[in-house]
């Protein structure tokens, strides 16, 4: 394999650089929208997730954290009686994650305002699409 030329390492280290600066910018509009609904980011970031009833560890890894960081994050959310924890239909042993009506309406808000003045409001819809199709090759899931 041919080492990579200094353009490239240079393209390449910019890019990097780019990436990290705008997941700076996304994890600080993120920290500011939450608050104004007096959650934490990481609440925030689990309310965005919750797409449907799922486990524990599928939400942990929509979350990119590990799962005793998530169940932290969802007994705070429980306590507030905006997630709750039900039988999992198939597995005895597992619980699902919903939201309640709540939990439900307070998601709805805070996709609300995660989309005003998101960092990526500047890119059209097919730009958004154009890199979420580029993202989604770089970033390696195991």
């Amino acid at each position: 394999m041919t080492p990579p030329s200094q353009a490239q390492t240079i393209a390449e280290r910019e890019l990097c650089g780019l990436v990290d600066g705008l997941a700076h910018q996304i994890a600080q509009h993120v920290r500011q929208r939450a608050a104004a609904l007096g959650l934490t980011a990481a609440q925030a970031t689990a309310l965005r997730e919750m797409t449907g009833p799922m486990t524990m560890r599928e939400l942990a890894e929509r979350m990119s954290c590990e799962p005793s960081n998530a169940t932290f994050v969802i007994d705070k959310l429980e306590k507030q009686a905006l997630v709750e924890r039900r039988p999992h239909p198939t597995d005895r042993r597992a619980k699902h994650l919903a939201l309640t009506a709540e939990g439900t309406t307070l998601r709805d808000r805070l996709l609300e305002l995660l989309t005003q003045e998101s960092p990526l409001a500047a890119l059209t819809p097919e730009q958004q699409q154009a890199l979420h199709g580029l993202l989604e090759k770089a970033v390696v899931r195991p």
